[in-house]
């Protein structure tokens, strides 16, 4: 029998403790799991894609049936290449499942030898999301209990600045935008630096 084959695409801008979770758990049912960074030469990203494939090889070098590839493109087109029989996408909430609905019937007729496989988050993880990493980050907040200590370090050396993204920091609730988790607003508590 042939080896099972999955892609996992995402931006990964920067991998989350959520994309851990969802690789260690997709590479139990694949004998090759593709992990593919998806980039466009339009946008800009926090980290290029050539780190954004370092800090996954790094949080993920544990385990060992995986692949790391860069690609523009659509994700069938990868899937193809790589023969893979099916397309893992992670399902944080109810607000993505419309999206990936879509996109899962959309890929569907354009490749209809591969099917989208979605995972549910483990419930620690369930609304970690890079973009809400990033702005933690770029804010001042800490972003340990959200990201592997390898990420911690590499957000420090990106963005710089006065304030650790891994030291322990002044609390207090805080309005940040929901990244499509739910409907409107969620308040989360927010760690900012002691010294702003």
């Amino acid at each position: 029998m042939a080896d099972r084959c999955a892609v996992y695409p995402g931006s990964f801008d920067p991998p989350t403790n959520g994309h851990v979770d969802l690789i260690e758990r997709a590479a139990k049912i694949f004998d090759t799991l593709v992990v593919a960074v998806a980039w466009n030469s339009e946008k800009s990203g926090l980290f290029a894609p050539d780190e954004r494939v370092e800090m996954l090889k790094e949080v993920t070098g544990h385990v060992p049936n995986l692949e790391y590839v860069n690609f523009q493109g659509l994700t069938v087109d990868l899937a193809r290449q790589h023969q893979a029989v099916a397309i893992i996408r992670g399902l944080r909430a109810v607000s993505d499942f419309e999206y990936e609905m879509t996109m899962a019937g959309t890929n569907r007729r354009m490749h209809p030898d591969c099917d989208t496989i979605s995972f549910m988050p483990s419930e620690e993880y369930i609304f970690i999301s890079s973009r809400l990493v990033k702005e933690i980050a770029t804010l001042g907040g800490n972003v340990n209990q959200f990201v592997p200590e390898h990420v911690v370090q590499r957000l420090k050396d990106k963005l710089g600045g006065e304030c650790d993204p891994g030291l322990p920091l002044v609390t207090h609730d805080a309005v940040v935008a929901s990244d499509g988790w739910a409907n409107g607003n969620t308040v989360v508590s927010e760690q900012v630096c002691a010294a702003n």
